[in-house]
């Protein structure tokens, strides 16, 4: 078998970019949920305490007092950038995917044999 043809060398690598693409968006979606699970958390947490109970949030090295209503809008706001982010990161990754299939089935097409 000889050395493969030009387009096909380029639809191998298309499929090889794409499918770090894909690796890398499942990876950052992945890190923004456990973000988005630990704000959530969070603010579980925050609900149970009264509004009497010192609140401290970490700054670098150091906690910090602060309001627990301060805290929760922070937090509240974090959990809606998350939100936002895992979204456009699975649309980004159904994208991705689609590209995928396509280049693979453009593959496939090229490489079976043509009937006739």
């Amino acid at each position: 078998m000889g050395e493969l043809p030009p387009q096909v060398q380029n639809l191998v690598a298309q499929l090889q970019q794409l499918q770090q693409q894909l690796q890398a968006v499942i990876t950052q979606r992945a890190q923004v949920e456990a973000l988005l699970r630990d704000t959530e958390q969070a603010l579980e947490e925050l609900q149970k305490v009264d509004d009497e109970t010192p609140v401290y949030k970490a700054v670098g090295n150091i906690l910090v007092k602060e309001k627990k209503e301060d805290v929760i809008k922070e937090l509240t706001e974090k959990k809606e950038t998350y939100e936002i982010r895992i979204k456009t990161l699975q649309r980004q990754e159904e994208k991705l995917r689609e590209r995928f299939a396509e280049t693979q089935q453009k593959l496939q097409n090229l490489l079976s044999p043509q009937a006739g």
